[in-house]
């Protein structure tokens, strides 16, 4: 997997935009207004963080050492991941698909 692949992913969501925060280096995609996913590098590596729940959170970070605790984000809910690591790509997919639901849900309050 590499990072114009997962944008291309990223950007195929309805409603996706992107936009470039320079002081992270970092491209964030946003699906109506919420963020959803963050492309960006991590130790010279292409990564991109995405909310999980908080069990999810966990459970990648147990099985997966290429995941851990987002820098810039909430830690309980953003993990971040290498994209040229142990994931597979379709692991990856399903974690943006994941974090989009998990990013829309909390917007959208309480139903569902």
């Amino acid at each position: 997997m590499n990072t114009s692949d997962l944008l291309s992913y990223c950007m195929s969501k309805e409603g996706a935009e992107q936009r470039v925060h320079n002081d992270w280096k970092a491209t964030q995609i946003q699906s109506d207004g919420v963020l959803f996913a963050m492309v960006h590098e991590s130790e010279g590596r292409p990564a991109v963080s995405l909310k999980n729940s908080p069990a999810l959170a966990e459970l990648l970070r147990e099985q997966h050492e290429d995941v851990f605790p987002s820098a810039h984000l909430n830690k309980t809910h953003w993990s971040t991941l290498y994209l040229d690591g142990g994931l597979k790509d379709s692991q990856i997919y399903y974690l943006v698909d994941a974090s989009l639901q998990q990013a829309l849900a909390t917007k959208g309050g309480h139903h569902g």
